[in-house]
């Protein structure tokens, strides 16, 4: 039988290949000047994923408008001593990941003729508004949003649902993301086919067994694996 659906992550898979948001944000941070290491500034991070998910608000932003009222939320969050300047931080990390979606739009415009694609994120309410700043909305006949539905990967409900939109069957879906166990095992637990997007260097978790069914490296090659 043949594939119908593909179900992808958003941020780290489609916005950079398989680098999460805090080192891509710490990356950026270090380029203009700031001294933490990343497990200084992991936690601080989190504070402000935190901060931008309660922003009244936050349904209305666009990718740009998100990384920058992060970027901002941050700096008020930083030790003082550590501070940079966060429009210049925000700055490095769109352009970075404008430069990747671009990469991979015609690639996911080519999978959309082929499988009905849906998106599956950990998100803050304002996907939507993201996938259509970045020209990628038509191309998803389903969405969904955690902070919208009301659960997050990996409850099976956000995966089910999220076929169910698209009417297809988990045995006849692939899920591809760089969250091993939001995505991947998740995913992996109802019987689909997955996708790990992940820097070479980063290990298998403890546990994985035959899980994922295929690795890759850089976005571009999922046509190669879903072929």
């Amino acid at each position: 039988m043949a594939d119908e659906a593909v179900l992808l992550d958003f941020g780290g898979t489609l916005d950079a290949d398989g680098v999460h948001w805090s080192p891509r944000f710490h990356a950026a941070y270090r380029a203009e000047g700031g001294t933490l290491d990343l497990a200084a500034f992991d936690p601080i991070f989190k504070m402000s994923d935190q901060a931008l998910a309660r922003l009244p608000g936050i349904a209305a932003l666009g990718f740009r408008a998100a990384i920058e009222t992060q970027a901002r939320l941050l700096g008020d969050i930083l030790p003082e001593r550590d501070r940079v300047n966060p429009a210049a931080v925000a700055r490095r990390l769109h352009a970075d990941a404008l430069a990747v979606v671009r990469r991979n739009r015609p690639i996911l415009e080519r999978l959309a003729r082929r499988y009905r694609l849906g998106i599956v994120s950990n998100f803050t309410g304002n996907l939507q508004p993201c996938l259509e700043e970045l020209g990628l909305a038509r191309l998803f006949a389903a969405v969904s949003d955690s902070a919208v539905v009301g659960c997050s990967k990996p409850d099976p409900r956000i995966f089910l649902g999220t076929l169910a939109t698209l009417g297809a069957r988990p045995e006849r879906a692939w899920m591809v993301g760089d969250n091993f166990e939001a995505d991947i095992r998740g995913a992996a637990a109802l019987g689909m086919r997955t996708c790990w997007l992940g820097p070479p260097e980063r290990p298998l978790p403890p546990g994985a067994g035959d899980v994922p069914t295929v690795r890759i490296a850089c976005f571009v090659d999922i046509e190669r694996v879903l072929a």
